[in-house]
Formats: structure tokens, sequence, C-alpha cells
């Protein structure tokens, strides 16, 4: 069953971050991908930039135009930085996997299980 597991960072969290443990930090987050792609369970992971370069595309109602809101969102305190689209066969085994994600020293890391939105 697919997971994705998300990386919710504080935003400027990045920016404010010295290079060096910027460095580390990326080469655990790199270091655990391949740990998860040997285990058979990693389907995708990726880095985002951060949510200034991001717009956000909406329909005000049906039959409108398409709205476009450049980032960052002043509204959100946090930012999606990365995740990482993980198959594993339990919810309890995606949250194990989640906890041995580097990013939980320095970002919470959100387990979402993908499904047909419709679902209840």
């Amino acid at each position: 069953m697919p997971y994705l597991l998300l990386i919710v960072e504080p935003r400027g969290q990045r920016a404010a971050c010295p290079r060096d443990e910027a460095r580390r930090r990326y080469e655990a987050m790199t270091a655990f991908a391949e740990e998860l792609q040997r285990e058979g369970v990693l389907l995708r992971a990726e880095s985002l930039r951060p949510d200034d370069h991001a717009v956000r595309v909406s329909r005000p109602a049906p039959g409108a135009g398409t709205s476009l809101v450049d980032g960052p969102f002043a509204e959100a305190k946090e930012m999606v930085g990365g995740f990482f689209l993980i198959d594993v066969a339990t919810r309890e085994e995606a949250i194990a996997v989640a906890g041995r994600c580097p990013a939980v020293g320095f970002a919470a890391v959100e387990v979402r299980e993908c499904a047909p939105c419709h679902l209840p």
C-alpha cells in the first residue's frame, strides 16, 4: 500500500541553516533514501524548492478563470520541503519508516496513505 511521507519544515529554516549543517542534513536524507531503496519500499523521493518558488492554482467557481497566487504563502508557517513515496503493507510500517527519517530531527514527517479521494 503506498504512503506519502511529507517533510513539513518551518518556513525560513533552510535559509537560516549553516551551510555545513544543511549539507549534513541533505546527505543524511540521501542516505535514508538509499536505505529505503535497498529495502525495496521506496517508490520515489524528491526534495522541493522553498515555497517562494511555488504557485497555487485554483478556480474559485465553476466556469470562472484560473487564479494564480505566487509563493511564499504568508499565512503558512510551514512548507512541504520534500517527500518519500513508499510502498509498505500497513500504516504501522509507514509510521516506523517515518520515525527513522532524519528529518524528524529538524522537521515533522507527515504520514499520508495514498487512496482515492472519494473514500471515507
